[in-house]
């Protein structure tokens, strides 16, 4: 790649899955763009569920077919209540082909997935990599300077956030955030087994918090475990075949022996919405623009649609011979992720407070609410095409690379 020049388009900061997709969908736009990340190599052993929209994203960006092979697909869904309480929801399960597709998504190791957006990255000659860290943002009116930690200064007139939940650029635009601590926390670990999990994901519902088994390749799934702090601290404690056993009794023995693998990773659960989206220069994405628990795999798959959002604008703007970091540049990004981001927020909220609650009437709206799903064939598909993207949501522009622009 390039050595660093003194203006740019876009800057891109921040190296995470949203972060890298965005940058590399940029560079196919002919923008002159800056990716400021560190290569870290990727030991974390989480992983992701991609949804539909999301697959095709990494697919439009020739991303997905070098890790196509690492992915389980999602074929169906099952939702038990696990709560033991008097009034308890029926088992719903959804069926991707009853959509007409072959698969909701894939689950992922998350760095499968960023092994094939690095090597993706470092085929554009036009994309400027610097392996290092913004250290200061000043955004001006004409552009963004930015300083890195090893003392390379550079300019851009638009910069994308992409730097995560403590995130510089979101605090260099002014730009508030409104935090909610959940008193939950989730622990994240992968198992193999001894009964296949035919590419069925199983979430148990319990007083605590879901519970999600989802498919990897092969007899293993990953597991996001949510429950008290104090609880999920205590399983974090567990010998592997403690925890093992635990995994075995609370998935019901569903998958067989359950034989828990190393490393496991445990994080607090807040509910985070910034009060803008973009402002003076700066665009936010990923978790830099909204944190949620991990309930319905919305995390990424809302980064994937910020960085997809703004490639979309950007691209525009600069055919039309516009700054793409003007206001109006920036206002339109904003309404083009308000509603999902917003939407997304409550309703994985309620979902999320609903099953906390001990009033009887909530317990009672819950169970009828997913009776009717489970019941209701127009009222299950519109749920399960409303899980996969925004129904509203227009379909993204498939545009070709030029040939220059990779090597």
């Amino acid at each position: 790649m390039n050595e660093a020049s003194a203006t740019y388009d876009i800057a891109v900061i921040g190296g995470g899955p949203a972060g890298l997709a965005a940058a590399i969908a940029l560079a196919e736009t002919c923008a002159k763009t800056a990716l400021i990340a560190r290569r870290a190599p990727y030991a974390d052993n989480r992983t992701t569920a991609l949804l539909g929209g999301s697959v095709d994203f990494l697919r439009q960006l020739n991303v997905w077919p070098h890790c196509e092979d690492k992915a389980a697909a999602l074929q169906a869904m099952r939702l038990v209540d696990d709560t033991g309480r008097l009034i308890r929801a029926p088992e719903v399960r959804f069926s991707s082909d009853e959509i007409g597709l072959d698969a909701f998504g894939y689950n992922i190791e998350n760095r499968a997935l960023m092994l094939a957006l690095e090597a993706r990255a470092a085929e554009f000659s036009g994309l400027t990599r610097l392996d290092d860290e913004a250290d200061t943002i000043d955004p001006q009116n004409a552009e963004v300077v930015i300083r890195t930690r090893q003392g390379t200064s550079l300019s851009a007139r638009l910069v994308v956030g992409a730097d995560g939940r403590q995130s510089l650029c979101r605090a260099a635009a002014g730009i508030e955030v409104r935090r909610r601590e959940l008193g939950q926390a989730a622990l994240t670990f992968n198992i193999s087994h001894s009964r296949p999990h035919k590419n069925i994901s199983t979430e148990f519902h319990t007083p605590q918090g879901p519970r999600v088994f989802v498919p990897l390749p092969g007899d293993r799934c990953s597991v996001v475990w949510v429950a008290s702090p104090k609880e999920a601290e205590r399983l974090l404690a567990l010998s592997d075949a403690e925890l093992s056993e635990a995994a075995e009794r609370q998935s019901h023995s569903i998958l067989g022996r359950v034989t828990v693998e190393p490393g496991r990773h445990l994080f607090p659960l807040a509910i985070e919405q910034p009060r803008q989206f973009a402002k003076d220069r700066i665009a936010l994405i990923g978790e830099a623009a909204h944190v949620l628990p991990p309930i319905g795999a919305q995390g990424l798959n809302m980064g994937l649609r910020d960085a997809a959002d703004i490639v979309d604008i950007v691209r525009d703007a600069m055919q039309s011979g516009e700054d793409p970091g003007a206001p109006q540049v920036l206002n339109r990004y904003a309404s083009a992720r308000r509603a999902d981001v917003t939407s997304r927020t409550f309703v994985i909220d309620i979902a999320n407070r609903s099953l906390l609650s001990d009033f009887l009437p909530m317990q009672t709206l819950r169970a009828a609410g997913l009776h009717l799903i489970g019941a209701l064939g127009p009222l299950r598909r519109m749920a399960m095409r409303e899980g996969l993207a925004p129904s509203w949501r227009p379909a993204r522009r498939v545009t070709e690379t030029p040939a220059v622009r990779s090597e």
